[in-house]
């Protein structure tokens, strides 16, 4: 009995710092996500329907990202790594909603 008492208290810090570090990995992966949507936004091609895009920092994979053209906006796929972890963020933007916000000129030029 003392001795399961103790094998458990002796892997509560293990379980709890582990924990901390699969959080950290994964909040470090949607961040490089997110970084791979905001450099969509200021690459939108004018002239092709889509493109895809490896981001490197530092010769280590920041975020791959995918943009493709519809009729009224477009959809940005972006996924973001870190260490073993992977967090795929997909957006959908209105070419309306690019313009306002800044990231596209002008209506006729996007599409």
């Amino acid at each position: 009995m003392k001795v399961s008492i103790l094998i458990i208290l002796l892997s509560i810090p293990s379980i709890i710092f582990g924990q901390n570090k699969s959080d950290e990995l994964l909040d470090q992966a949607i961040l490089k996500a997110k970084k791979g949507i905001y450099w969509a936004y200021e690459n939108i091609p004018l002239k092709k329907s889509s493109l895809k895009e490896s981001l490197i920092s530092e010769d280590e994979l920041v975020a791959e990202v995918k943009i493709d053209k519809t009729i009224e906006g477009v959809i940005i796929e972006s996924k973001g790594y870190s260490g073993t972890y992977t967090a795929q963020l997909t957006i959908y933007k209105s070419y309306d909603s690019l313009v306002k916000e800044g990231y596209l000129k002008t209506l006729d030029a996007s599409r």
